[in-house]
């Protein structure tokens, strides 16, 4: 099909669910490229949908997916097989003792909205607190829970949904006398708001330990411990989103381990199936119990599906075997270096923030007045599309300059240097 039949197909039958589409026609992917139907390379600087921490079509990945579909791909969902016990066994082996209990669905939504059912009948209370800027899905709790976009024009949320301020240190009005970030006061603030507004039936907080969709941003050393004993002093569950932060992408096996909090609940998709729809929900034994005593149901098509299982085992197990949590930090280190000599040369580069492969970069108009730079990261997307790099930008208003940059942990370190050179050399040319 040319690329005229292409499109005009594509705007007679697709439905539009969100930015507009990239203007390539993409068929086929491999490692940390993509390519058009021209044959033209893309480096992916976004895992495709910041789930493909292996790459693209990972030789491993794919000998699990055909020897799972010629033999055990999809089940009745009262069923059990033997890769979903040994994905279960494996998972729990990456994680704190306490969170031992998994169940194995598809997509981050379905994951969170899992988990929030757990916290809700744990507690016998309905009230969840989440950042001002978060993103947590769009079924109906997740996104209820998700203030950072798709809120109007769809009727009520589901109620006792209430937001803490997100702690963006670049841009927080909270500051101490010397001008550093004063997130304890902020967070306390944003607690008192919580009580305030509360009918007293607190049941979670669901957080990401780094932010993507809200811009990368990344809480202080200290804020998520503070956060955890805020929760528990009411009872409150703390349920972790590691939707994107999960699987060595930050240097860590997770991004809670910096911080040293162990969350009541954590749940996991995009990175666990290294773009492949698998999400997980880990919990304790305290919780699972209560929540089965109770009834708990989320009987759904996919659960416990071995497909599923076997290829969230296969990435836990190239992850370790080939050390890719010590190499996204290393990396991580040679990322951060690059976009600092960014921040330094360009007075429209405001702030870089992030770790591991997980990092982000926001344009301002000016680092004096921070005036968010929309129309400057849309022109810079395209300039970096047009040398070869596709990059991912928040699109929303008044975030339409922030850059989050997530490639594959399996990226070349020359691809790496390849990508920031290619986004050095956008800038100049954009910025003249």
């Amino acid at each position: 099909m040319d690329a005229e039949h292409f499109w005009a197909a594509a705007d007679r039958h697709l439905v539009r669910y969100g930015a507009s589409f990239v203007p390539r026609i993409i068929t086929s992917a491999k490692g940390s490229h993509v390519f058009d139907q021209d044959g033209a390379a893309l480096l992916d600087f976004t895992s495709g949908q910041m789930s493909s921490v292996l790459g693209h079509s990972h030789p491993d990945v794919v000998a699990t997916v055909n020897e799972s579909m010629a033999t055990l791909d999809h089940l009745y969902s009262g069923m059990l097989s033997v890769p979903v016990i040994e994905f279960a066994r494996a998972l729990a082996a990456t994680l704190p003792a306490s969170l031992q209990k998994v169940l194995l669905l598809t997509t981050g939504a379905e994951s969170n909205e899992a988990a929030i059912k757990m916290a809700k009948l744990y507690t016998g209370r309905y009230e969840v607190v989440s950042f001002d800027r978060s993103w947590h899905g769009m079924t109906s709790g997740a996104a209820s829970a998700t203030f950072s976009a798709g809120r109007r024009g769809y009727g009520p949320p589901l109620p006792g949904n209430l937001t803490l301020p997100t702690p963006n240190a670049y841009r927080s009005p909270f500051r101490h006398t010397d001008g550093s970030y004063d997130w304890a006061t902020e967070l306390d603030y944003g607690f008192a708001m919580v009580d305030a507004q509360s009918s007293g039936s607190l049941a979670a907080c669901l957080v990401e330990p780094i932010l993507s969709s809200g811009g990368i941003i990344e809480p202080p050393p200290g804020y998520l411990r503070r956060l955890a004993e805020l929760c528990a002093e009411r009872g409150m569950l703390l349920i972790f989103d590691e939707a994107q932060t999960g699987v060595g992408r930050t240097g860590t096996m997770y991004a809670f381990q910096r911080d040293g909090v162990v969350p009541d609940l954590l749940t996991l998709s995009k990175t666990l199936g290294a773009g492949l729809p698998v999400a997980a929900v880990a919990t304790t034994a305290e919780v699972e119990q209560v929540c089965h005593e109770r009834g708990f149901l989320f009987f759904t098509t996919h659960v416990s599906d071995p497909l599923a299982a076997a290829v969230a085992l296969t990435v836990l197990t190239v992850v370790e075997r080939d050390g890719l949590v010590e190499r996204a930090a290393r990396l991580g280190r040679t990322l951060g270096a690059g976009l600092a000599r960014l921040r330094e040369r360009y007075e429209q580069v405001g702030d870089i923030r992030g770790r591991g492969l997980l990092q982000g970069l926001e344009l301002v108009a000016d680092k004096t007045t921070k005036a968010p730079a929309d129309a400057l990261g849309a022109e810079v997307t395209a300039a970096c599309l047009k040398r070869g790099l596709h990059m991912n930008i928040v699109q929303l208003p008044g975030m339409g300059g922030i850059f989050r940059i997530a490639p594959p942990l399996t990226i070349a370190e020359s691809e790496l240097h390849e990508g920031l050179d290619i986004l050095d050399d956008a800038l100049g040319s954009v910025l003249g």
